[in-house]
């Protein structure tokens, strides 16, 4: 009689596995089946590993469309500019650019505010970041009075953490419920709950609602900036969790804020068409604010457009992960209805935008005015001076409120990059022409919402 032959996790990792979940299973089959040495070789054959993908030995290329014109402004760009560097070397990379308002904004190789990075055949969940589909709305009031706006759109938004409360929420469109059910990513509890209580919200940070008037016109013009809160949080978390997987078994050397999802698998589709369905809750989110500002004002919209700078845009077999930088192209617009918008600070115009694809802009301009340092930093500069005394001097003139009522210095003007610095790069860099500006009258900000936070008042008592 002959010996059975049993063979163990050492046999296939001489073969030259990788091990996985799967060994168990494996080994048991071929051990119950006693299969011969050609049978074997046909099973494993589905479990076999591609090839792991070696860091490029240069980094991709990338254009440098940003200068710095002062000692400060240095050590800015040289940061971002070393951050491409090394981000540039994962496999995946074709292309890149750096825009004027370039910021850094984590350890070495993490794609900067201001970054685009193109990608074949590849989505990299950390290029795009928790806040995925960061945008900007505008809607033109005509002449309706601009305090009237923003005193109306005050009684419509919301910033800060968390949702709305149940009896404050806007309506889930159904389409868009069907959507989210659609897709396993988004058809969680967590997930539709975040989509529910977050529609009609806007976060806090950076995020804002501007009014003013068009200089060509002198209509009133409202502009929303927000992303896709918690539902986008939520897939964000998620995809980083699938990149990392992927990054583990096709590319260990890859810095994990850079691991991807490869588009030519089942999570690749499905995470892509998750985006979108995000894209089109953060379209409505901005919608939903807009029409209740202009139903309470009994108001009709002039005009309205809107675009992304936080996004990954395709192109075929490239994917462009824009981290802070307004597309161009109408290629990267399927929905495309205007020009495009590039707000500054609060008290600079926002800017309305038109421009062409160039080998060095890849399709993008700026997406703001940026930071050279970081809010930390900001705060220390105003050392010995009170918040009120700060926000008396760089907002005289103009109608700014927070939501929390507390002053947020690090969003006053002086915390960005300078204004007319960003507005000569674009210039200079071809990224973009301004056709129209919309001035400032004022706008609601969420402010130090955690300065009187429960957690912080009962520490205070203590």
């Amino acid at each position: 009689m002959e010996n059975k032959v049993n063979i163990t996790g050492k046999t296939l990792i001489k073969l030259g596995f990788r091990s996985g979940k799967w060994f168990p299973e494996a080994i048991d089959y071929i051990n119950t089946n006693q299969l011969d040495r050609e049978a074997m070789h046909s099973y494993l054959e589905q479990f076999k590993s591609p090839p792991i993908v070696d860091l490029l030995a240069q980094p991709a290329p990338f254009a440098v469309n940003i200068k710095a014109e002062n000692e400060l402004e240095e050590t800015n760009v040289n940061s971002v500019v070393a951050s491409m560097h090394t981000l540039m070397k994962t496999p995946t990379m074709v292309n890149g650019a750096l825009m004027p308002d370039a910021c850094p904004t984590g350890p070495n190789g993490t794609i900067p505010v201001g970054g685009v990075a193109v990608a074949k055949n590849a989505i990299h969940p950390g290029m795009h970041s928790a806040d995925i589909c960061c945008s900007v709305m505008l809607t033109d009031f005509g002449t309706t009075d601009p305090k009237k706006v923003l005193d109306a759109a005050h009684q419509n938004t919301h910033f800060g953490p968390g949702g709305r409360d149940r009896n404050a929420q806007y309506r889930f469109p159904d389409e868009l419920l069907k959507d989210f059910e659609g897709n396993y990513m988004l058809n969680n509890e967590k997930m539709i709950q975040a989509a529910r209580s977050h529609l009609g919200t806007q976060g806090d940070g950076n995020h804002f609602l501007f009014i003013g008037k068009s200089r060509k016109t002198g209509n009133t013009m409202m502009i929303t900036h927000h992303g896709s809160r918690g539902a986008g949080a939520n897939l964000y978390t998620q995809g980083m969790k699938i990149a990392e997987r992927f990054r583990k078994e096709l590319s260990p050397e890859t810095l994990k804020q850079n691991a991807w999802i490869p588009f030519n698998t089942e999570e690749g589709q499905i995470y892509w068409e998750a985006l979108q369905i995000i894209r089109k809750w953060t379209k409505t989110n901005h919608e939903v604010i807009h029409n209740a500002t202009l139903k309470a004002l009994q108001a009709k919209a002039q005009d309205r457009y809107w675009n992304e700078h936080n996004f990954v845009f395709r192109d075929e077999e490239l994917f462009y992960h824009a981290k802070g930088a307004t597309p161009l192209d109408v290629k990267f617009m399927p929905d495309i209805t205007g020009p495009r918008l590039i707000p500054l600070n609060m008290s600079e115009p926002v800017l309305i935008v038109n421009g062409e694809t160039t080998k060095t802009n890849l399709g993008f301009a700026p997406h703001g005015a940026g930071r050279n340092v970081s809010r930390t930093q900001h705060r220390r500069s105003k050392e010995g001076r009170t918040n009120e005394e700060v926000f008396q001097e760089e907002t005289q003139g103009l109608d700014i409120r927070f939501f929390s009522n507390e002053i947020d210095v690090t969003e006053l003007p002086s915390a960005y990059k300078n204004a007319e610095t960003v507005r000569n790069q674009m210039d200079e860099y071809g990224l973009g022409a301004v056709i129209d500006e919309v001035l400032p009258y004022g706008c609601i900000m969420a402010g130090d919402w955690q300065k009187n936070a429960p957690w912080k008042r009962r520490k205070r008592k203590k």
